[in-house]
Formats: C-alpha cells, structure tokens, sequence
C-alpha cells in the first residue's frame, strides 16, 4: 500500500473522512493541506529530501478565504504536480461535476482515480486507492453514471475557440478571421457552421446561447 499520501482539501469533514479512509487501509500518517499552493510546496520539498509522496488525494474546488493562491483548483495543482513529479498517482475527490476537463486528463495520463462524494464516496474512496495503487484507472459508479446521463460532446480545440469568440459577442460571419490569425484550421464559415450545428444536435439545444451558458457552466470557457 502506499506509504505517503498528500491530502488537498479544504472542508475538515471531508479531510477527516479520506484520513479514516486511509487508516484502514494501512496508511497511518497521511498529509493534508487546505490550499493547492501549500500542497505543491509539500511535495517540492519532499522530492528535494529524496522521500517523493506516492500519492495525491484532492479536491476540485476550494474556497476563496481571502489568502492569495497561484493555483486555484484542484485539476490545475495536478497539472503542476505532475510537471515535476509525472510518476505520481492522483485521486480526484469532489462533488464538483468537471467531467469534461477530467476525461481529458484522464487521457493524458494526469488522473488515475475519479471519486464522486456521494452517499458511498467513502466505499468508493476506498476502491480507488487500492485500484490505484495496483497501477489501475478507477472511476466511480457516480462518475460512470453522470457521464452516461450527459449527452456528452467530446470538444476539440476547433469547437471551445468558437464557443469562446461567441461568449466574447464576435458574429459567426466574423469568426474566420479570427480563427485565421491564430491559426485554427478549419477556419471557413461552413466548417464553423457545421460544428456549431453538431454541438447543438448532440447537446439537445437550438441556439447559440444555450451552448455558451452550458459551456461556462462547465467550466470550458
């Protein structure tokens, strides 16, 4: 089982209930820290005195008690861990709903564990570690089941920059331009058109807005 285990969350409930979790699993002295940049200096200078931690537990979401923090979300603080430490395992544990980000992480190899709190988060919690720690992926039966329930769209770049030129008010005859000048192929008006179409038809919406509210509701722009 693994020996150290960092713990990012901010809710003392929640951080109480992952340390029983690891306690009776055999992890007796786990870390935890309430802000991402704490937890990114824990393991910087646990690399630097040789005694690397096997294991990262966080949050998504953490308040904004008013200390400044460079890193504001749990995806973010893994992205930066695993710049300097790529072996490191992670467990997302959250009740925030940011499936679409984590899918992609997923597949980049920046997660290993997905755990919904839930009614049995803590069985689930549990399922994961020991996954995990047997170099497998794990997501909840809640992850699986919040997927399945989305009329899921899997986004490329070409679709978030032209959700992000329709929240920023740039008209649709405009948007090759701007796709041109950074670069983005397609670019043409009828490639825009389409995917915009095939957004909405999978999405279950009939305009614009409604995909731009969806997508800053999860968090895409």
């Amino acid at each position: 089982m693994f020996k150290k285990v960092l713990i990012a969350e901010d809710h003392d409930t929640e951080n109480v209930a992952v340390q029983i979790t690891l306690r009776d699993l055999g992890v007796n002295h786990p870390k935890y820290v309430y802000y991402c940049d704490h937890a990114l200096t824990w393991i910087k200078n646990a690399i630097r005195d040789g005694e690397p931690y096997d294991l990262l537990i966080t949050d998504i979401e953490f308040e904004d008690d008013g200390n400044f923090q460079e890193i504001k979300d749990g995806l973010a603080l893994i992205k930066a861990v695993k710049e300097i430490q790529p072996d490191i395992k992670t467990i997302i544990f959250t009740g925030k709903d940011r499936s679409v980000a984590i899918n992609e992480m997923f597949k980049a190899g920046q997660i290993d564990g997905h755990v919904i709190k839930a009614r049995r988060g803590g069985q689930h919690l549990r399922e994961a570690i020991q996954a995990v720690y047997q170099n497998r992926i794990y997501q909840s039966p809640d992850t699986k089941k919040i997927i399945q329930e989305q009329n899921s769209h899997e986004f490329t770049q070409l679709d978030l920059h032209i959700i992000k030129l329709l929240y920023e008010g740039i008209a649709q005859k405009d948007m090759p331009q701007y796709l041109q000048q950074r670069d983005i192929k397609p670019s043409s008006l009828s490639s825009i058109e389409k995917r915009l179409n095939l957004m909405k038809d999978i999405l279950g919406f009939t305009k614009n807005e409604q995909l731009v509210a969806y997508c800053k509701e999860m968090e895409l722009i």
